[in-house]
């Protein structure tokens, strides 16, 4: 009998070290997302996708990813209203810079620039797009290596494919 219950008592220890286990590892995202084409836009031979992922927090998780790029360097990265093609277009919020060395980057945001509240939903209604830069300096910066229109913008009617690419705004 002493036996008996030390296996049962053993058992119902593992059960509840696995079911705590099993509650810290929820996800932080609710499922909730979504995936936009980022274009080669220059000479440069970068390409990839943009997934905005909703969080169970209520923020957002803007996820670049890159192929085609290499080297030790941060390419900026910006999210901007309107469309990929608008010269001059205002940065609505700085994007963490991608990792050439791996092409990817991970942004936390809650709010634009001017801190308006940002969600998932306001992301699937936004007219805008997203630019990555070889530079954040210089005449580097106004060579976009990738990007693409987000939100309502995304279903553009585009005859071959590709649309013209306008140079953002120098501060």
């Amino acid at each position: 009998m002493k036996t008996g219950f030390s296996i049962l008592s053993i058992t119902l220890f593992l059960t509840l070290a696995v079911s705590c286990e099993d509650s810290q590892n929820v996800s932080e995202f609710t499922g909730n997302e979504v995936t936009y084409a980022l274009q080669q836009t220059s000479d440069f031979k970068v390409n990839g996708i943009v997934t905005i992922k909703e969080r169970r927090d209520g923020n957002t998780t803007v996820l670049i990813e890159l192929s085609g790029t290499d080297g030790d360097v941060k390419l900026p990265a910006h999210l901007h209203l309107g469309d990929i093609s608008t010269p001059g277009a205002e940065v609505a919020a700085l994007l963490s810079p991608v990792l050439s060395q791996t092409g990817i980057s991970e942004t936390l945001i809650s709010q634009l620039d001017d801190d308006t509240k940002l969600t998932y939903k306001d992301f699937l209604k936004m007219e805008a797009n997203i630019k990555i830069h070889l530079s954040e300096f210089g005449p580097e910066r106004d060579i976009i290596l990738a990007g693409g229109n987000i939100g309502t913008l995304s279903t553009g009617d585009f005859k071959n494919g590709r649309v013209g690419i306008g140079v953002c705004k120098s501060e």
